[in-house]
């Protein structure tokens, strides 16, 4: 059953224990980091507790490494066949009354980074409300503190990967941002595929004040090349946007990035921001598919189709930026931005993903009330079962909903 959250009364002792696990975490390392968050928990009256990160393909949830913890204990768990899967899914705690054990949803901002296991004394009907919330907070404080040492912790990069990975795809995760963002206005969330073998694609979104930015990239190739161009890509636009540049700028930027340092290496791309405060959606679009517009679970046919404009890498657009566009969207909207590796995958029968499932797939999932990067996982999981698991071209696709309502 779900263990909905509520105001309730916390321990009284929870302020100068978390006092105290932040006080230890400045120098623990990674499995430090778990013992520290399991005396903590004791202290507060759970049992012991357990951290587990997601997977970079959001398929399984792995362990970290714990004192006291035996390896036979070190299995991971499935996403979609588990009840902690099912709190990492569907963002609420869930509650095993069997074991007394809490699974507790780990999120960073709003991106979803594991579920921590809480063993909690279980009197009937079930974990005093109190409790419930020391175990919130403590999960809350436990994200952030692993999130904090994941740029220097090999150990938390590790229990994420599957398998190894490649060098194009090494450089590229490098350069990546969370997979989802967002504020009370404005979601941004992405997915990209193969995730131990992407060759050119990349993404980027970030906000600046009110105004949501985003960017797809696609390079030509699948090599260290492609990962290169679009590492390249990403920094030119992040240098021109951090330096006060115009959107029209970002285009002209990469395209003189790529003429100078990486000749003849072409590259398709959406760059675009939103103005969360009133929905104006302003985008370019440099020989990419056009983004898709969803309103009211329906996409709107041609809603952002406009005339082609050349990739980038050429040299056209180094001295004069392509055209942009503009529209008002309305609350609820979402805009889909997709590489062709996603519509162009082909089943083993010859059957094209095509644009009209990709979309279906979005709209049924949040429909039936998915977040938007549940959706996203779910599309992916749809995508590499009909090609097989073997995606022949690098699929990635980004999803942006302006909810001011919320």
């Amino acid at each position: 059953m779900t263990a909905e959250g509520m105001a309730a009364p916390v321990p009284a002792e929870l302020g100068p224990v978390l006092a105290w696990v932040l006080e230890r975490s400045h120098a623990a390392s990674a499995v430090e980091l778990t013992g520290v968050i399991n005396e903590a928990a004791r202290r507060l009256g759970i049992t012991r507790t357990r951290m587990y990160l997601v997977d970079l393909q959001q398929q399984r949830l792995a362990p970290l490494p714990q004192p006291g913890f035996a390896t036979r204990e070190e299995a991971d768990l499935d996403v979609d066949g588990s009840l902690a899967g099912l709190a990492y899914r569907t963002l609420r705690i869930q509650h095993a009354r069997a074991e007394s054990t809490l699974w507790i949803p780990m999120v960073d901002g709003i991106e979803r980074i594991g579920v921590l296991q809480a063993v909690v004394p279980d009197p009937a009907p079930g974990p005093e409300a109190g409790l419930l919330e020391a175990a919130r907070a403590l999960a809350n404080l436990a994200t952030l503190l692993a999130m904090s040492k994941a740029s220097h912790d090999d150990l938390l990069v590790r229990r994420e990967r599957a398998r190894p990975m490649t060098l194009q795809a090494e450089l590229l995760w490098a350069f990546l941002p969370p997979r989802t963002i967002g504020t009370s206005r404005a979601t941004s969330t992405a997915v990209l595929e193969p995730a131990y073998d992407i060759g050119g694609d990349a993404f980027d979104h970030s906000f600046i004040g009110d105004v949501l930015h985003l960017t797809l990239l696609d390079a030509m190739g699948h090599d260290l090349a492609s990962g290169g161009a679009s590492a390249a890509g990403l920094a030119a636009c992040r240098s021109t946007r951090r330096s006060g540049g115009a959107l029209s700028d970002i285009p002209t930027a990469i395209d003189r990035t790529l003429v100078q340092w990486i000749p003849e290496r072409l590259m398709t791309a959406v760059v675009a921001e939103l103005d969360t405060v009133n929905g104006d959606f302003t985008w370019l679009n440099c020989g990419h598919p056009p983004p898709l517009l969803i309103r009211d679970g329906r996409v709107l046919p041609g809603a952002l189709e406009r005339r082609a404009q050349l990739p980038l890498g050429f040299g056209f657009h180094a001295a004069a930026p392509p055209d942009h566009h503009h529209v008002r969207l309305q609350p609820g909207d979402r805009i889909l931005i997709h590489s062709d590796g996603i519509t162009e995958a082909r089943s083993a029968e010859g059957d094209l993903f095509g644009e009209q499932r990709l979309a279906d797939t979005v709209i049924r999932s949040t429909a039936s009330g998915d977040s938007a990067p549940e959706a996203l996982r779910r599309l992916i999981q749809n995508l590499l079962v009909h090609q097989q698991h073997r995606l022949l071209d690098d699929a990635t696709i980004l999803l942006m909903e302006w909810h001011p309502a919320r």
